[in-house]
């Protein structure tokens, strides 16, 4: 996973390429939403299993089926190439 830190130009152009993920104060920004808490907690646990392999950890925040993730590259105070690797990853769940 890259820590490659990009100018706005590329963060745009890689964050339109997230369907689902916005910008929001220099942070890619999800919701997602299941069917109860249950399967919620169980993305949780795999993303949490990517973010430890990838030492790259999100802001997250959890409310019954609703889960929450804002990533950002504190050492940037920006979005970096890590950040867009752990989206598409988690994307990929």
């Amino acid at each position: 996973m890259s820590n490659e830190q990009l100018n706005d130009a590329e963060i745009h152009e890689q964050t339109a390429q997230l369907a689902l993920w916005t910008l929001q104060e220099k942070m890619l920004y999800r919701q997602f939403v299941f069917k109860d808490f249950v399967a919620a907690f169980d993305f949780m646990t795999k993303v949490a299993d990517l973010a430890e392999q990838a030492n790259h950890h999100p802001n997250w925040s959890n409310v019954y089926n609703k889960v929450d993730i804002a990533l950002t590259t504190h050492e940037f105070n920006s979005v970096s190439q890590r950040d867009f690797d752990l989206a598409k990853k988690i994307d990929q769940l």
